[in-house]
């Protein structure tokens, strides 16, 4: 059976021509349970999901030599057809200050590490180190995961995403299926996230149920997320007010059903007690002027429980970053006493 017929194969050979040859690559043992579009990631990292997407829809990226989609789950000895534009789109969009960490990035990195085993790395994700790059962001996590293989063949990969500004647990998977089962768990929402937060001011009633739908606004100072009923995807955040200081300000769980970006941060400011230090969504509303308090972004991942890919569960907590511990320890808030305490425990989705 010839891969492509009529108009189809003379379009691919006109968005081919001349940029090398079609390559087959089987697919190994440890690439088992990979979403065909998370593959190409790996091995093409410039090549943007977009892209991936019409190279399926046109027939040029075909695995046993059949059409097949992106969410497609690769099995051992699957032959994927990767056409040329693969690897020149890839070369020529390569950022050019992508290099191999130091061995003081790799040294620092390693130090991060709160959990590690033969199919997870959990680390303490400091503020201000950005997960994934982009336009403007050429330092970031994911350039410098080759420090996190401790002897494995493949570097491990990111299965959720903490904000730039943000600190905490971050999970990385080992091996393709365990980001696949990983990945999996966090769709289904067996994943339980638990955040700390500081926010100006105390959320009315002290505990509830945020459920509020939140879509993306784009603008000059990064995407937004703004409620809106009709257009945006639903947000649902527990959350409970643990200590607080007067009327100031209030040491908050948080509890995150859905994973929407900035999801907390918008529904903190939804209260009207934006996270303190969230100019983005709180303005001047969310600093404390006067008070030697940080001006960085008070929003901490600090314990995360989800079945491991094999079998029980992983369950890792990480320390309060340097800024946050000093404005807990300003306010008198109490982390020892409250450090065994799941403030969310019985909770439904």
């Amino acid at each position: 059976m010839r891969p492509m017929t009529g108009a189809a194969e003379r379009g691919a050979d006109r968005v081919t021509a001349g940029t090398g040859a079609v390559r087959t690559i089987e697919v190994e043992d440890v690439e088992a349970g990979s979403r065909l579009d998370r593959w190409f990631k790996r091995r093409y990292p410039s090549l943007s999901h977009g892209r991936i997407e019409k190279l399926l829809r046109t027939g040029q990226i075909r695995v046993d030599g059949k059409r097949v989609k992106a969410g497609l789950r690769l099995s051992p000895g699957m032959r994927i057809r990767v056409p040329p534009i693969a690897d020149a789109e890839s070369a020529a969009r390569t950022p050019a200050r992508a290099r191999e960490p130091s061995r003081d990035d790799a040294a620092r990195l390693r130090a991060l590490v709160l959990y590690r085993d033969d199919d997870v790395i959990a680390i303490d994700k400091p503020p201000g180190l950005a997960v994934q790059g982009g336009t403007k962001t050429l330092i970031h996590l994911d350039a410098m995961l080759d420090a996190l293989r401790f002897g494995m063949d493949e570097r491990p990969r990111l299965v959720h995403r903490l904000d730039k500004d943000s600190s905490g647990v971050l999970l990385l998977a080992r091996t393709p299926a365990a980001a696949s089962r990983l990945t999996a768990a966090f769709r289904r929402r067996e994943a339980r996230k638990t955040y700390w937060a500081v926010t100006v001011g105390v959320p009315r009633p002290r505990q509830g149920r945020i459920d509020l739908s939140l879509a993306k606004l784009p603008g000059r100072g990064g995407e937004r997320m703004v409620a809106d009923a009709e257009a945006g995807k639903r947000a649902i955040t527990h959350y409970s007010v643990i200590e607080t200081a007067g009327q100031t300000a209030a040491w908050v769980a948080l509890s995150p059903l859905t994973g929407r970006t900035h999801q907390l941060r918008a529904h903190c400011a939804h209260l009207a007690t934006p996270i303190l230090g969230d100019g983005k969504y709180g303005a001047k509303a969310a600093f404390l002027a006067g008070r030697g308090v940080s001006r960085k972004l008070h929003l901490h991942a600090r314990a995360l429980s989800i079945p491991h890919p094999r079998a029980g569960r992983i369950d890792v907590t990480a320390p309060l970053p340097a800024h946050m511990a000093e404005t807990f320890a300003l306010f008198g808030f109490d982390v020892d006493a409250e450090a065994a305490r799941d403030p969310f425990a019985g909770d439904e989705g």
